[in-house]
């Protein structure tokens, strides 16, 4: 529920922030040669002559740099206060020597995705390691805490990751639809009688390759993103696999 309201707040914004820009910023006056603006002066002008398609795109640029910048700082966030390789160290060393509420005070300093998962596993066990039932049991309970601990994290790495693959393919249909519109009102040109409108072509062009442009711009970043936050989020998720598994480990030993 807060992800939708989050993802439609941030469209509402962008979209006004992108028609401000394109009207305020572009359709500036100063960025034309004549008082009707249909000469550009300078690249903001060009921008302009895009066309309302431009709003779209901007809006979806806007999207897509935010998104960005959410996950940079969430993943940071997952990571922790300190080092993972150090926590992780003093984890398994409070856990070899039996000490589970100093592990537990580890994970609450460090915070973070791993110390979330690691935490609610060594709590479980703190809670089932003096009931009177076999150690396999016990282990089955710590490990059904961890994957339910793991259910909840994932998600919230994975989060706006889905936004950002489907960013990039309708950033491309938009720039190719704002191309084939320009491309249209160039045609236009060319086919009225006599001469043909030399402002009304060099409209169309302009508005078919900033279109193109800013459409490709939009799919580059977005892909670019989705790979690279997917390819540290598998690794992160592998981490703390692994981390559980070493932790369950040295639990399954002293268990028996």
């Amino acid at each position: 529920m807060k992800q939708s309201v989050f993802i439609t707040v941030l469209l509402v914004v962008a979209f006004i922030v992108s028609l401000l820009i394109y009207l305020f910023v572009f359709g500036n006056p100063a960025n034309f040669k004549d008082a009707t603006m249909s000469t550009p002066a300078n690249i903001f002008g060009q921008i302009y002559k895009g066309g309302p398609i431009v709003v779209a795109l901007l809006t979806i640029s806007i999207m897509v740099i935010t998104f960005v910048f959410e996950r940079s700082l969430s993943l940071r966030k997952a990571k922790g206060k300190g080092a993972i390789e150090p926590f992780l160290k003093r984890i398994q060393s409070s856990v070899q020597e039996g000490d589970i509420d100093g592990a537990i005070a580890e994970c609450d300093k460090q915070r973070g995705s791993l110390a979330n998962v690691l935490r609610l596993g060594l709590e479980r066990y703190n809670i089932v390691k003096n009931d009177p039932i076999e150690a396999e049991k016990k282990l089955a309970e710590v490990q059904r805490s961890i994957e339910e601990a793991m259910m909840l994290e994932v998600p919230l790495l994975e989060r706006n990751l889905v936004a950002l693959s489907t960013i990039a393919s309708i950033s491309v249909l938009v720039g190719l639809f704002g191309t084939v519109l320009g491309m249209i009102r160039a045609f236009l040109a060319l086919a009225t009688a006599g001469t043909p409108n030399a402002i009304e072509l060099s409209t169309g062009i302009s508005e078919a390759l900033v279109n193109t442009a800013f459409g490709i711009f939009g799919a580059i970043v977005a892909i670019i993103s989705y790979n690279f936050f997917s390819t540290k989020v598998s690794n992160f998720t592998y981490m703390i696999d692994e981390a559980t598994y070493n932790i369950m480990q040295i639990l399954t030993v002293k268990s028996k």
